[in-house]
Parts: structure tokens; sequence; C-alpha cells
């Protein structure tokens, strides 16, 4: 069996010190032209692989950042961590994925896992309130950005979405329509985007006294949980039937509009307008495409790669709350 190429090989094969072969794989502008090319021409020659584990265990951190996100099936959150990839990979990091589920206690492992993997910082879209677990992880020398969430406080950096005003806006909207018995499908009030979205909503109705606004909380947040709602809301007679529907992301809203169309007498807008969240890439080619507000995913994602290589350059810098507003997008399915 052949022996792996050590930096010392390299560095006799390159006539160079071993210090300055460190030097061209951490810190290259340290180090002449002509001798870095000597040194890279070495490690192609002679197949040399960094050894990672131990320039974590010195420098007591790596080129990775954890990413922690309530769904990773959702497409919202497939786009927001390609793009923080996207914008990790300029600043010479790569991204580790963890999907919560919306369970706390696989958060709490994503989080066991990354401090473990000595990431230079964690981004996350929490279950709950994790406040005490990023403090100790900022202790320990890893900061935390709050990703689709606003930070309570000046603790934390985070970047989210008005997800009240979204809410607003996309109940105004059937509102604005003609609809006046409106019904809310929706993920677990619990979780924070969710409950603001419903207050939002709430605002809205509260604006013309004759709309109702009936809640309807589902534990998934997957086409199949709104075919189920689909499915419940489609045994009821014409006149208990809500004229608009509002869900809360456009997962649940392409599965609600599959189940209305099966029974081929409940027509899209003309008896039910409808409405989603997230404005993921299947909205617009739905069989009715579908209006949506709109989240800026890649700009969350880019922002929040912003903000924690902010905090890692200065540590002590103030923290900051980058707020984006939503976009009503109107389609044929209101």
């Amino acid at each position: 069996m052949t022996r792996a190429a050590s930096i010392k090989d390299v560095a006799n094969h390159a006539r160079v010190a071993v210090g300055t072969v460190s030097n061209v794989l951490n810190n290259p502008d340290k180090v002449a032209k002509s001798t870095k090319e000597r040194v890279l021409l070495a490690i192609d020659e002679l197949g040399f692989i960094r050894n990672d584990a131990a320039r974590q265990l010195r420098a007591g951190h790596s080129r990775t950042i954890g990413v922690v996100v309530l769904d990773v099936g959702n497409p919202f959150f497939t786009s927001v961590v390609r793009a923080a990839e996207s914008a990790a990979e300029t600043h010479g990091s790569a991204v580790l994925l963890g999907d919560s589920g919306h369970d706390s206690y696989r958060e709490s492992h994503y989080i066991d896992l990354f401090q473990e993997q000595r990431v230079q910082g964690l981004l996350i879209s929490p279950v709950g309130d994790v406040t005490e677990r990023l403090n100790l992880l900022r202790e320990r020398g890893i900061p935390a950005v709050l990703m689709d969430r606003l930070a309570d406080g000046t603790n934390y950096s985070s970047v989210s979405v008005n997800d009240v005003e979204g809410g607003y806006l996309a109940i105004k909207h059937l509102l604005d329509v003609g609809r006046r018995r409106l019904a809310l499908v929706t993920g677990p009030t619990s979780v924070r985007q969710f409950a603001d979205r419903l207050e939002g909503a709430r605002r809205a109705v509260a604006e013309v006294p004759e709309s109702s606004l009936e809640i309807i909380e589902c534990k998934g947040q997957t086409v199949l949980a709104g075919r189920g709602v689909g499915d419940s809301l489609v045994e009821r007679s014409a006149e208990q039937l809500p004229d608009g529907i509002f869900c809360t992301n456009d997962l649940l809203a392409l599965g609600v509009m599959q189940s209305l169309a099966m029974t081929h007498r409940i027509r899209i807008p003309e008896d039910i307008a409808l409405i989603g969240y997230d404005d993921i890439d299947f909205a617009a080619s739905a069989v009715v495409p579908l209006s949506s507000i709109r989240q800026p995913t890649e700009a969350i994602g880019r922002t929040a790669i912003q903000l924690l290589m902010e905090e890692l350059n200065a540590p002590d810098s103030k923290r900051r709350t980058v707020v984006f507003t939503p976009e009503l997008v109107i389609r044929q399915s209101t």
C-alpha cells in the first residue's frame, strides 16, 4: 500500500521549508508567485491531500459553516441554502447542512455536531428559543446568525422577512378581489413565522367588517398535508366552503389546489380564490398558476453569510437586523 504524501514530502520535492508549504495552503498572499507555483506543482505531482482535521485542531475552527433549516424539502429553504452556499464559497468556506424537521431534538443534535466539527459559525432557522444554546456556542468562539427569524434584542444578527406584512398582503388581496369567507391554512402557530402571518391576516380582516377568517391548522407543511386539508373542505356543502384561501406556504397551497381540482366541481379562482406564500418555482407552473407572497430567498441566504462574516472579522461589532419586505405576486389562482 502506497503511503500518502506528507507536507514534508511536498517541501522536499519543491526544495522549500515546511512552513512555506503551509503558507501556500493557508496564507498564499505571503508567498512569492514563483515559489507558490513550484509548491503547487509539487502538490500536484505527489498527489498531496491536506489533513484538514489536523489543520482544524491547530486553527481551532474549520473552513465550514453550519446551516440548520426547518425543512430542507421545502424549496424555499433549498433556495436560501443554495444562495448561502454560493456566498460562503466566495469567502473560501463550505456549507454543512442540517434539517431539523421542526424537531427541537434534531435541532440540538445538529448544533452539537457542528460544534464538534469546529465550524466557523452557524446559520439557523430555529424551531423555538435557542438563545441559551447560541450563547454557549459564542462562548466557544462560534458566532451564529438567525435566518428567516427576527432576532429578539441585540445579541444576535438576523435576516428575515416581515411576515406580518406578508400575511396582511395575502388576505388584503383576497378581500380586494371580493372574497369575504376566508380561510387560513397554516402550520403550527407556535412557529414564529406562521404566527406572524396569522397576525397580518387578522389585521387585514379587521379592516373589512363583513369578512370572516377561519383558521385551519395542520401539522405538516407539505403538498400531502395540503391535500388533506383540501379533502376535508370538499366534503362541505357549497354554503360552508370559503371563497378565498390563504395557505402559509406554497406547498400547502399546491396540495389544496390538487384536491379541489380533482372534484371537477370546484373551480379556481371562480369558486375559491387561492394564494400561497414563498413563491417557489413550482408556483408559476401549477395547473392553475398560483398567486403567492414572494420572499427574496437569494438575498436572505447571501445576507446571512454577510452578517456572519462581519461578526467573524469583528467580534465586538454591533449586531445587525435585516428585514426584507415581501412582495405580492398575482397569478390566475386569484
